[in-house]
């Protein structure tokens, strides 16, 4: 019998992959969580076969969190599963241990492949990201200055792309604004820009 982890803030959309899941998996156990606190209460319940995960949930450091899991729990499977977008954040979440990383826009059969792939043990990624990668190692790009950042500075890259305040950060990744605003002002110097406008230029040019 299968076991599936589903981790995400909104109830439709649990509520979707629960039937798709048990429509195909029959009989299957499926337990929710709605963030990363009772993620961890599920994670310390029982073993799952695979953990399928949000990138966005109110505070949640859903990076640390995909770190913790491949830390603490190294044979679970977790498929991140997000409105955000893929070539930003999928090498991110797959370096940290994810086995793919799939849009929410994503087919059903799309979805069902990506499962089923990685309950095989196989990892997951849509054509069209395998293509950019590709493309990327073919035409020798490297130096990326984003790659140098740490998890938790891209992270806050990633939501200040987005027009996040420090404010709204804070609240999302539940600390300090005080601790935001320095690591703000460190991956502003590593990226040498100043402001906002400089940083979605640079990101821009890197197609992020």
């Amino acid at each position: 019998m299968k076991k599936f982890l589903l981790v995400d803030d909104h109830v439709v959309v649990r509520s979707g992959i629960k039937i798709l899941l048990s429509d195909i998996y029959r009989p299957s156990e499926i337990y929710e969580a709605v963030d990363g606190e009772t993620a961890v209460i599920k994670l310390k319940e029982r073993a799952y076969d695979l953990i399928i995960m949000d990138i966005r949930m109110p505070n949640t450091d859903t990076l640390g969190l995909m770190e913790y899991i491949h830390i603490s729990y190294p044979l679970s499977k977790v498929l991140m599963f997000s409105m955000s977008a893929e070539n930003i954040h999928a090498k991110r979440f797959m370096k940290s241990g994810a086995y793919g990383f799939i849009s929410k826009d994503a087919p059903l059969d799309e979805i069902t492949r990506a499962v089923s792939m990685i309950l095989n043990g196989k990892k997951y990624i849509s054509e069209s990201f395998a293509e950019k990668l590709a493309e990327d190692t073919f035409s020798g790009k490297t130096g990326n200055p984003f790659n140098e950042l740490s998890p938790r500075e891209f992270e806050i890259v990633s939501l200040l792309l987005e027009g996040k305040t420090v404010t709204d950060i804070s609240h999302q990744l539940n600390i300090q604004t005080s601790t935001v605003g320095t690591h703000k002002a460190r991956l502003f110097e590593k990226l040498g820009v100043e402001n906002i406008l400089e940083l979605k230029e640079m990101a821009s040019s890197y197609n992020l």
